[in-house]
């Protein structure tokens, strides 16, 4: 699976936001066709990763090679083609209240494609993509009837519409219980596996990285920390890493005594 020169590569990408250090020197690679979750601690810079891919965010120095071409500093004009080829799955799903499900489903297609797809084109690709989600025959509803999990499956569907060759995942499963987080991580298994498409996750949940990783990556401290297959991540020695996993907080003083002592 990782033959082959990396589909995407950030290069000693460095990031900062006024006084705010988010990276000092990022570097990982992406390969066709598997799936990598990106993990971290809150303002570890994962959904900055994502955003500086697609050029919604541009690093202060540093390459991101996205099939053998810098982002950094493409033209709009590029970066729309670039966008063509990567769909973002925002984290809340991102629905228009205002619009139907088929709408927001169709809502991609129509803004990128409007003068190459037929309208009869657009409605079987958005029943199509609700039938892979799991959810055929919902055009009609609107999204205020939805569950939050039917949400995040819609937002899915209108990623897929697109038909795109890489998928970016932000936080897929926040907020879902147990079933249908379960569910989400079968639909992203599943999706890989019919449409061999490469995915990049992130999220804080363990149960979902171990579920749909082919890698691990976890970043802090402005760079990467780990890369590595789950087996890797599981037996790792790397204390920061364990904390993480295991959901353990770093030793710190101890709060009676500094109660005690106030």
């Amino acid at each position: 699976m990782t033959q082959g020169p990396p589909l995407i590569s950030f290069q000693h990408v460095r990031k900062s936001f006024g006084p705010k250090v988010i990276f000092t020197d990022l570097s990982i690679d992406f390969y066709r066709g598997e799936t990598v979750t990106v993990m971290g601690a809150s303002g570890s810079g994962k959904s900055v990763t994502l955003k500086m891919l697609i050029g919604l965010l541009t690093p202060d120095s540093g390459k991101i090679i996205f099939d053998g071409r810098d982002v950094v500093g493409m033209s709009e004009n590029d970066l729309t083609d670039v966008r063509r080829r990567i769909a973002y799955l925002f984290q809340g799903a991102a629905l228009f209240d205002s619009l139907t499900v088929g709408e927001n489903v169709a809502y991609g297609l129509r803004e990128q494609f409007w003068n190459k797809m037929k309208s009869a084109e657009i409605l079987a690709r958005v029943e199509q993509s609700l039938a892979l989600v799991g959810l055929p025959g919902i055009e009609e509803m609107r999204p205020s009837d939805l569950s939050g999990g039917m949400k995040k499956r819609v937002g899915l569907a209108r990623t897929l519409a697109l038909q795109p060759e890489v998928i970016l995942y932000d936080e897929p499963t926040t907020g879902l219980d147990p079933v249908n987080t379960a569910r989400i991580n079968h639909l992203i298994n599943g999706i890989q596996r019919a449409l061999k498409i490469t995915s990049i996750v992130v999220t804080h949940d363990m149960g979902t990285a171990f579920s749909v990783s082919d890698r691990l990556v976890m970043i802090g401290r402005g760079r990467t920390i780990l890369v590595g297959t789950k087996d890797e991540f599981k037996n790792t020695s790397n204390q920061t890493v364990r904390d993480f996993i295991e959901g353990r907080a770093p030793e710190t003083e101890d709060v009676a005594a500094l109660l005690a002592s106030s």
